[in-house]
């Protein structure tokens, strides 16, 4: 397992976080979804690193608890300052004004999405799993037959403020339980605990629902992008996977993975490694 270190950004925040490869390689940075950690990254991080990227995987805003501001204020995780840390991480880490390769899951994903639109000269490639363009989830999410809109009800319990005791209580039975039904293994079940287990990670970690984040329409997206998303993946639907190639103007491709869920980085982690060095490789920055 990597070395964990710190990163402190402008605004103050530190955020736990594996910094591995040499620090003259191209900067690739990871951005892990809910409700896991950086540990999302245990395989991809040293593959990258061992092909020469200067790889960074923070635990993010409200997971680190040195980037823990009050959650009762929402504000504090709104979509912009999300976006902000991932450049602000990059620009602690010697790489400000650089281009840099991003990849995300789930949130992490749709942070990366808004990072490559709003931030499009920074980017030399984008790369992203499960988690479809936010225009094409919004699109989906509006569909007559109502098939997104089901898959994304859990999102409603997110709001009520039991839910992180709930999650939590009882050495996390709730959330390993659902991890576990999600088909991650039970060491993976026990890292995204070690970092989301307590209550008040869990209550951080839902304030990002509570914003207005995931229902954000973005442009067309111009950087090189590789979506991947698993067919078996209870979250999103294929009309929302497969509608995302009408929102990215510049290179694209879309791969399917049969038969994996939304956890792709836990169940198929040897497919995503071949995926992204092939992907990063492809467009150096």
């Amino acid at each position: 397992m990597p070395e964990l270190r710190k990163i402190t950004t402008k605004d103050g925040l530190t955020f736990d976080a594996w910094i591995e490869g040499p620090e003259s390689g191209e900067i690739v940075l990871m951005l892990h979804g809910f409700p896991q950690s950086r540990h999302t990254w245990r395989e991809q991080v040293p593959a990258l690193a061992a092909a020469g990227y200067r790889v960074i995987a923070p635990d993010q805003r409200g997971y680190s608890p040195g980037a823990r501001p009050d959650p009762t204020t929402v504000a504090n995780y709104a979509y912009d300052r999300l976006i902000g840390d991932a450049i602000d991480i990059v620009a602690a880490c010697g790489g400000a004004g650089k281009r840099f390769h991003l990849v995300g899951h789930d949130w992490g994903g749709q942070v990366s999405w808004g990072v490559a639109a709003r931030h499009a000269d920074r980017l030399a490639s984008l790369t992203v799993l499960s988690r479809p363009h936010p225009s094409a989830f919004l699109r989906a999410l509006q569909a007559a037959d109502g098939e997104q809109k089901h898959r994304s009800r859990h999102h409603r319990a997110f709001f009520d403020p039991d839910t992180a005791r709930m999650l939590t209580e009882d050495g996390a039975r709730r959330l390993r339980r659902n991890l576990s039904e999600a088909k991650v293994p039970p060491d993976a079940v026990e890292l995204y605990v070690s970092v989301l287990g307590t209550q008040e990670a869990m209550e951080a970690a839902l304030t990002w629902y509570r914003t207005e984040g995931l229902r954000t329409d973005l442009g067309r997206i111009a950087a090189p992008t590789l979506y991947v998303w698993g067919d078996e993946d209870q979250s999103v639907t294929r009309m929302a996977a497969e509608g995302t190639a009408a929102f990215v103007s510049g290179p694209y491709r879309f791969v399917s993975l049969p038969g994996v869920g939304h956890f792709s980085t836990d169940e198929m982690p040897a497919r995503v490694n071949a995926l992204l060095l092939e992907h990063i490789g492809a467009h150096r920055a």
